[in-house]
């Protein structure tokens, strides 16, 4: 199936069913700079939780991408700092530090890329930090909104879903879903 995008004002026509993206990515001062490839480059979930708002998302929430950790390659690696985030759910006694990775410049402070171990093959950049044009989604999926802050006007589109917590599909469910995904 083929399908287009906008591209600076003309259309591109892609086969998407082929579609690997190289993401190429940098902090804001450029002392850190990535490439991953990514079968899933659609910048359309946004998340509202604590974390992102307050370490990547400053319009109240962080739009993180699907990349393959395997093809990672970083220059300056030694300008890298990883944070490991406490997570208080209101359902639980106690707080826990997430396994997750979150990667920034120690230099500027830039939030780059979360990696979590559990799911080796995996990173998640945020599109904030990525230098690549990056496809337009055809609808968004908002996620965590129990813990969006009070200021956040969370926009309502006909096309787009909403969740209080984790959405009901994966990041590569919804690129299959909307036929979007490499074979």
């Amino acid at each position: 199936m083929n399908k287009s995008y906008r591209k600076n004002k003309k259309t591109v026509g892609l086969s998407l069913r082929k579609l690997v993206m190289l993401l190429e990515g940098s902090c804001h001062c450029g002392a850190v700079r990535f490439s991953v490839q990514s079968q899933q480059p659609y910048p359309y979930m946004r998340c509202y939780c604590s974390i992102c708002r307050k370490t990547a998302g400053g319009g109240g929430y962080a739009i993180n991408l699907s990349g393959d950790h395997r093809t990672l390659k970083v220059e300056g690696e030694d300008y890298l700092t990883v944070y490991h985030a406490r997570i208080q759910n209101p359902e639980d006694a106690a707080p826990f530090v997430s396994q997750g990775e979150r990667r920034f410049c120690r230099q500027c402070g830039s939030c780059l890329w979360v990696y979590d171990p559990n799911y080796p093959d995996l990173m998640h950049p945020f599109a904030s930090a990525i230098d690549t044009e990056l496809p337009t989604p055809p609808e968004h999926t908002h996620i965590l909104l129990d813990f969006a802050a009070s200021w956040v006007e969370i926009p309502k589109l006909p096309n787009d879903r909403y969740f209080d917590r984790y959405p009901d599909e994966s990041i590569a469910d919804w690129h299959e879903r909307l036929e979007l995904t490499t074979d």
